[in-house]
């Protein structure tokens, strides 16, 4: 057993988190992770309403009685969905721990405590991370390079940011951002993280509801097989490597790209369409470099336990067969 402070904060079996995808953060998925020790998230943009949120929270209880929590990612946008109608939704419906990224949780941290709610904050840095800390989260997760989706501007890999992170701060720190396997989460625990966030390994599962072609696509992955986009906008994604995705970075190469000239390329709707229809070049879907690591798509219990069992096996045998 891996016992650390963010299995105790959350009751959870194993120090092990799913984070918040979107269009992958459905009940299957959520609960077939719990159900297998880790912590499930949920999440909440990927409902249309506040309403559809509270019956998929629902359904998910439904498939499990292990703990939980549900992902509130808050981004400027055009035409902001609303907000606090989902934090509502999440505490109305007797959630106990909150995922928050993008802007800082500080507005919502009144209502979270009201409700008892844990929050751990999704960070790119060690500043905003004890920003984080001074509003009152519980945990934060920091997000390395490697991460899939927005990594930040700072490029500092999580062989670095981690230790850094779990230094400066009080509260427990989870490390996501290439982690995948047992040898980098027994890295993780090395470097002071008390738990590891996965997305990327757990969209190659039985149990997430994305096409099957993705999931095959990403066992044939290697360390190339991601791109960074918007990198000359400063807001830089990370991304599986495709047609599309290669498209904005030669456009982006010019110079003097505006957003305008690549969001039909990276329209939301077209990446949801290749998890829904599993055309791989119909639009961008992110990934992070741990999707060299993945090498096949078992279920969720047996991958967690997998990972697990290889972990304990590392620490007590190769680990202890180096010391002198």
């Amino acid at each position: 057993m891996l016992k650390t402070r963010i299995t105790d904060l959350f009751g959870i079996e194993h120090p092990v988190i799913q984070g918040g995808m979107q269009w992958v953060g459905y009940a299957e998925l959520v609960s077939a992770v719990s159900n297998a020790g880790a912590l499930g998230i949920l999440t909440a943009l990927t409902q249309p309403t506040p309403e559809d949120l509270a019956k998929e929270i629902d359904r998910t209880r439904g498939m499990t009685d292990k703990p939980f929590g549900v992902n509130l990612t808050v981004l400027p946008t055009i035409n902001p969905p609303p907000y606090e109608e989902y934090a509502q939704a999440i505490v109305g419906s007797g959630v106990k721990i909150v995922e928050t990224a993008g802007r800082s949780p500080e507005p919502f941290m009144e209502l979270f405590k009201e409700y008892d709610v844990k929050v751990i904050h999704k960070c790119t840095s060690v500043r905003h991370a004890l920003k984080a800390q001074s509003v009152g989260v519980s945990a934060i997760t920091i997000d390395g390079f490697e991460c899939a989706g927005h990594p930040g501007e700072d490029d500092i890999p999580s062989l670095v940011l981690l230790p850094q992170a779990a230094e400066a701060l009080d509260v427990p720190v989870a490390g996501c951002g290439g982690f995948s396997d047992a040898k980098s989460m027994v890295a993780a625990l090395a470097l002071g993280g008390e738990a590891i966030v996965m997305g990327t390994r757990f969209m190659a599962t039985k149990e997430a509801g994305i096409h099957q072609n993705v999931k095959e696509k990403m066992t044939e992955a290697d360390e190339l097989s991601t791109n960074l986009m918007f990198r000359t906008m400063h807001n830089t994604a990370r991304v599986f490597k495709n047609s599309v995705s290669d498209q904005v970075v030669e456009i982006e190469s010019t110079g003097s790209a505006t957003f305008e000239d690549v969001k039909d390329l990276v329209a939301g709707q077209r990446g949801r369409k290749v998890f829904e229809e599993g055309d791989l070049e119909h639009g961008i879907w992110s990934a992070g470099i741990s999707v060299a690591r993945v090498k096949d798509v078992p279920s969720c219990k047996d991958m967690v336990s997998r990972l697990i069992a290889d972990a304990e096996e590392i620490i007590d045998g190769r680990l202890q067969s180096v010391k002198a």
